[in-house]
């Protein structure tokens, strides 16, 4: 499979938090069906100075650019609103010990 790491960042208007723990309990939903399935390895938030979430990283892995692309198109962060912008870049778990 091909791994992905994946950064997406939160928009910042005044009311981005509460629409990302709105959205929250979905996006969950949704990865642990990608965790069920073997595409998520890990992820979590990022966080500013005052501890405030203010974007994610996940290290997800898909079979083909088509899967990848099929979940763009149905993460609830992505569709709605939630990150403003995301950065995906292949990546390359590490094998230690």
């Amino acid at each position: 499979m091909n791994q992905y790491l994946i950064t997406g960042y939160d928009y910042i208007d005044t009311g981005a938090l509460q629409r990302r723990m709105n959205v929250r309990p979905h996006h969950f939903d949704e990865a642990k069906k990608l965790k069920e399935n073997g595409n998520f390895i890990i992820g979590g938030a990022i966080l500013d100075g005052d501890g405030k979430m203010i974007g994610s990283v996940m290290i997800m892995q898909f079979e083909s650019e088509e899967e990848l692309e099929a979940w763009k198109q149905s993460e609830p962060y992505i569709t709605q609103k939630i990150w403003e912008s995301v950065d995906i870049k292949p990546f390359k778990v590490a094998t230690v010990g």
